[in-house]
């Protein structure tokens, strides 16, 4: 942003760019590794709050850590290996990235309140803003963008 003063121009410095909060961690698929994922996201949310004054209300935080939840689950029940989480923020949104080694792409199975399991891609969709799954050199990459709001 440039300031006008009495003809000069004065550079305020709040053009610069600032890049999105980002941090992955590595999980192996050993007992406890869900937790210690949502352990992870909520300090990352925290971050979030404290770095980039965002506004994140109960219901935006929980809608995170379910995420977080749905997509490490399924890549430590689906993958040969380990999984890397990452996590990418500002102040209006969060994306969830998953990180496995199935080249499998996860099935999104019609609603169905009679089955038993195979719903968490229908809740990541059902909460996320947008969903994508592509395959990189390793496996895949599931990612779900989040909208935080102060609820």
């Amino acid at each position: 942003m440039i300031d006008h003063r009495d003809g000069a121009v004065v550079p305020t410095g709040f053009d610069v760019p600032v890049e999105p909060l980002w941090r992955a961690a590595h999980f192996t698929g050993e007992t406890g590794s869900i937790a210690e994922a949502r352990a992870f996201a909520a300090l990352f949310l925290e971050q979030l709050r404290t770095e980039w004054c965002a506004d994140i209300g109960e219901r935006s935080e929980g809608s995170a850590l379910l995420v977080v939840s749905e997509l490490v689950t399924n890549a430590d029940r689906h993958s040969n290996g380990p999984y890397i989480l990452e996590l990418e923020g500002t102040d209006r949104a969060v994306a969830v990235s998953v990180y496995d080694s199935s080249d499998a792409v996860p099935l999104r199975y019609p609603r169905d309140p009679e089955r038993i399991g195979r719903h968490g891609l229908e809740i990541v969709h059902a909460v996320a803003e947008e969903v994508a799954v592509e395959r990189v050199p390793v496996g895949k990459r599931v990612r779900a963008v989040l909208r935080l709001d102060g609820d």
